[in-house]
Formats: C-alpha cells, sequence, structure tokens
C-alpha cells in the first residue's frame, strides 16, 4: 500500500472532504472520519438507501474508521486535538470559520504540531469578497461558468450529471496531500494545503477562458460535441446514437473512407480541421445522411476495423454490467450487510489497483478501539 503508515483524521461531510479522505485511505493510508454525534449529513442524503445511509455515500467512506466528537463540549475538543496531534494529516471541509472558532483553525493546530499536513477545503476559496460564503456543486457549476458551456446549443444552462467540482476539488486535496508529505520528507515541516470548490470550478473551465481571452469571442454550447474539433460528436444512426472523433486529418480521410466517400477528403470544405470546424453544419449533414442508413452496431463494426474512435453511449445500469468494467476490476462488493457494490480507485501500482480492505464505517463504530 502506497501511504502504508500514513493516519489521517477526516472531519468531512457531503463529497469534497470524504472524497479527499477516500482517495488516501484507497492508497493505504489509515483514515480516521471524525463525525458528530449522529453522524455526518452525508448519510442521509437518500434515496436510494444501502443499509442504513445513503447508497452513494459507501463510495466516498470506504476504507475508513469512524469515531464521533461534540465541538460544543470542552472534553470532546480535547479528544480531538489529541488526536489530530497523533495524524499526518488533517482533513476538513467545515463552514468558513467553523474549527476556528473552537480553536482549530491551521494556524493553531500547526503551531501545536509542526509536522502536520492541515486541509482546509472550503467553498471560494480563503480570499475575497465570497471568502466567508457555503456552497454547494450546484452553486459552483453556476457561478465557476461550467453551466453555461453545458448542453445543447439552445438548452438553458445545464448541471454536468456527476459533481465533477466536488469530486475534483477532493482530487486537488489529495494532490496536495501527496505533494506536502514529499516536502515534508526532506524539511520535515507540515504544511497548510488550501482547495475550494470555486477554485477547481474555475480551473475547469480554464481551456474555454483562455480561449475567450485569445480571441474575444464568448464559448458556445455544443451539446456533445467540442468546438474547436470535427468531426467529433453524437450522430444518428437508425436505431441510435453513435459518438465519433475523428480527432486529426488523417483520421478523418480514413473515416471518409470508411462511410464510403473517399472523396470528403478533397472537398474544399473538409480539409482540414480549421475548413471542418468552419463547415460543421455540412460536414454533419453529409455524414448524417449516411449513418441514418445503418444501426449503431452495424457503424461500429465498420469503424473499428477501420481505427476510427467511437462509442455508443451507454447507461449507467449497461455500464455496471460492461465486460471492460469487469476485466480492469472497477467494481468490488464490500464486505458489510446491505451495501451495494462500489468502484474503485482509476488507479493500478505495478499491475495491481488498490484495494478496499474496509466496509463504510457505521457512525462511531471505532470508538472502542481507539480508532485502530
Amino acid at each position: 500500500m502506497m501511504l502504508a503508515g500514513v493516519r489521517v483524521i477526516e472531519m468531512g461531510q457531503n463529497v469534497a472532504g470524504p472524497h479527499a479522505a477516500q482517495i488516501l485511505g484507497d492508497l493505504g493510508a489509515e483514515v480516521i472520519k471524525v463525525e458528530r454525534p449522529g453522524g455526518e449529513d452525508g448519510r442521509r442524503l437518500g434515496p436510494p438507501f444501502a443499509g442504513e445511509d445513503a447508497a452513494w455515500f459507501h463510495q466516498i467512506n470506504r476504507n475508513k474508521q469512524s469515531m464521533t466528537i461534540d465541538l460544543k463540549t470542552a472534553e470532546d475538543r480535547d479528544r480531538l486535538i489529541a488526536l489530530i496531534g497523533t495524524a499526518d494529516v488533517f482533513v476538513h471541509n467545515m463552514r468558513p470559520g467553523v474549527l476556528a472558532a473552537f480553536g482549530l483553525s491551521a494556524d493553531a493546530m500547526r503551531a501545536q504540531f509542526p509536522r502536520l499536513i492541515y486541509v482546509d477545503i472550503g467553498a471560494f476559496g480563503s480570499k475575497g469578497p465570497m471568502a466567508q460564503r457555503p456552497g454547494y456543486e450546484l452553486l459552483m457549476q453556476a457561478y465557476g461558468g461550467l453551466m453555461s458551456i453545458t448542453g445543447g446549443v439552445d438548452a438553458p444552462p445545464t448541471r454536468m450529471g456527476p459533481s465533477v467540482v466536488d469530486l475534483g476539488t477532493g482530487m486537488w486535496a489529495a494532490i496536495g496531500v501527496l505533494s506536502a508529505l514529499v516536502r515534508r520528507g526532506v524539511t520535515g515541516q507540515g504544511a497548510h494545503v488550501e482547495a475550494s470548490l470555486f477554485e477547481t470550478a474555475v480551473s475547469f473551465s480554464g481551456i474555454h477562458m483562455v480561449n475567450f481571452l485569445a480571441s474575444g469571442e464568448p464559448p458556445v454550447r455544443s451539446a456533445d460535441g467540442f468546438a474547436g474539433l470535427a468531426p467529433y460528436g453524437g450522430f444518428p444512426c437508425a436505431d441510435g446514437t453513435l459518438i465519433i472523433g475523428a480527432g486529426n486529418d488523417r483520421l478523418f480521410v480514413k473515416l471518409a473512407s470508411a462511410l464510403g466517400h473517399p472523396e470528403w477528403k478533397d472537398d474544399p470544405r473538409f480539409v482540414g480541421n480549421v475548413q471542418r470546424v468552419a463547415n460543421r453544419a455540412a460536414l454533419h449533414a453529409v455524414m448524417e445522411s449516411v449513418l441514418g442508413s445503418g444501426s449503431v452496431e452495424e457503424w461500429m463494426a465498420v469503424l473499428q476495423a477501420a481505427g476510427i474512435p467511437h462509442a455508443p453511449v451507454r447507461t449507467i445500469a449497461e455500464l455496471v454490467s460492461d465486460p471492460q468494467v469487469e476485466a480492469l476490476g472497477l467494481r468490488q462488493s464490500l464486505d458489510l450487510p446491505g451495501s451495494p457494490a462500489v468502484i474503485r480507485l482509476p488507479l493500478s501500482f505495478d499491475g495491481e489497483r488498490p484495494a478496499i480492505v474496509r466496509p463504510t464505517p457505521r457512525i462511531g463504530e471505532h470508538e472502542a478501539q481507539g480508532a485502530r
């Protein structure tokens, strides 16, 4: 296990903080989840439920132990400080100012424990006019520009399905922890790692922001495509939609031949990507007139033989039993009555994917063992 011997205290709620700790736990760290009496709010955000907790809660809270702390009592605050003193990493995503009010700020904890890596996950960041505001995924997709560039051309602003901002912020926080552990190995000093939902949303909007700064042209929603590449998107076949990505001129030449129209490569409208983007509507029209004559499966066979990147639009119900998911060992059952299978870390080391060795803990399950 890559992080064996590293101890993490997580005071997380909902997605971002728990996801950061889950990544570290999957990598082998010992993770102790500290919850308020009665458990954190995420346990109740269902249906569906699996056992006593919301089903999704199991995805980001495996490989952890659970203890309860009531910050309103001096005795429990002392317990938490003592617990932090045993740790390499402390991760939280409490509302701004909550922990500082109880003497648990980054400055206070690092002054007491210089080797501690203190991870502070917030909503809008620690500076600026919005620093004290709370935030959730939907707000950040809106304020961070992501909803304005998602969905069909004439559709209203659209939320991306996955909680990409929450999950991405957890990933950034975990990357910060790994970087701080490397530096501590050299200097012996801990760090104050900061991440926020807003900063993550802005970084995910970065390519579109740079394009706007360079051109002065605001980005246009392109449904399932990408504004700077053609053909690249979904095309209707006789029985469904097929995603095709001819990501360069060489692939377009192959695609034109595979579709029975090698003359397209010499059409002035389509000779290069710049021309194809400018004439996207005409390109899509001729492609759709061909693809509409066959089924998704038939065209997949043709494109596979020609080496053209393509994919059917899989539903989640299809994905969970997909043979590629099975071959990669991405799904793992948990040894817990009523618990669903969960999706494992998308990383392997020396050919081995980190295993889930602990099911999601029940509230305060490890009090008696002292979270060992």
